[in-house]
């Protein structure tokens, strides 16, 4: 098993010796639309720089190929960092959805009523058990907090895992692509429904 593993992912481009050539640059930019079910709310947000590791939030693309050992793809990068894909997704999709008043970064200078605390834990390609085909694997966890009391009203982790069609990178990227839609589509109807509970709470 170990030398067929070793085989697959030799195919799959894992970094070896520095590549000769510039890097490919993928930039995924999934667009999740609003769901029917998203509340329309009157209150707005402040998303905070996600907090992660330095071999997550990187513009090298992680792969796993076994649960201990952590590689990147050779001749492949991602054109921005997690940490920045995650934030311009979530807030394009709240902005999109027509759903909130205002959907800003945290330090912006406008002023918000709740605060999204996120700590990206996973960002990677990865084998599970002796998987075929590596799954694009994105993990975060997100507190929401408001902002006059400083109290966390909802605290949820995310988590999408995404199979890959192929082992060649391009196909990886695609179910990024997917993954990263479908966590930040997730995520803003959590906000939304969150938010406006509390809001309801508050003001009964």
């Amino acid at each position: 098993m170990a030398i067929g593993l070793g085989l697959l992912l030799a195919g799959c481009s894992i970094v070896g010796n520095k590549p000769k050539d510039a890097p490919t640059v993928y930039a995924p930019d999934p667009r999740p639309a609003a769901a029917p079910e998203w509340p329309s709310v009157t209150w707005q947000l402040g998303v905070t720089a996600p907090a992660s590791s330095r071999s997550v939030d990187s513009v090298r693309i992680a792969v796993r190929p076994s649960a201990n050992e952590l590689q990147v793809y050779k001749g492949a990068t991602w054109a921005k960092p997690p940490s920045a894909m995650l934030v311009d997704s979530l807030l394009r999709t709240l902005e999109d959805s027509g759903r909130i008043p205002v959907a800003t970064r945290a330090g912006s200078g406008i002023n918000t009523d709740y605060r999204l605390v996120l700590d990206i834990r996973r960002f990677e390609s990865a084998y599970a058990d002796a998987a075929a085909m590596p799954s694009a694997t994105i993990e975060v966890n997100a507190k929401l907090m408001h902002v006059k009391d400083q109290q966390v009203v909802a605290s949820r982790t995310f988590l999408q895992a995404q199979p890959a069609s192929a082992t060649a990178v391009p196909a990886v990227i695609d179910a990024f692509d997917r993954a990263l839609g479908a966590l930040t589509g997730q995520m803003a109807g959590w906000v939304l429904a969150s938010g406006e509970a509390h809001e309801r709470g508050v003001h009964r």
